[in-house]
């Protein structure tokens, strides 16, 4: 009996930590979404930016 419950506390505990790591998973993908979206957005203001500077020293 004590064998039993002893896994049935492990099983429980492997359980709480995979969803806990599927949680802490899943907030790095939105994060690493949220990131890449403002690397894509900061490199175009930069990019027309530096077209513009170009143009105008060209005058």
């Amino acid at each position: 009996m004590r064998a039993m419950l002893w896994v049935v506390g492990v099983v429980a505990g492997v359980l709480i930590l995979l969803g806990l790591l599927l949680e802490a998973v899943r907030w790095l993908v939105i994060i690493g979404v949220v990131a890449a979206v403002v690397f894509v957005v900061l490199a175009y203001l930069r990019g027309r930016r530096a077209l513009r500077s170009e143009r105008s020293g060209r005058r």
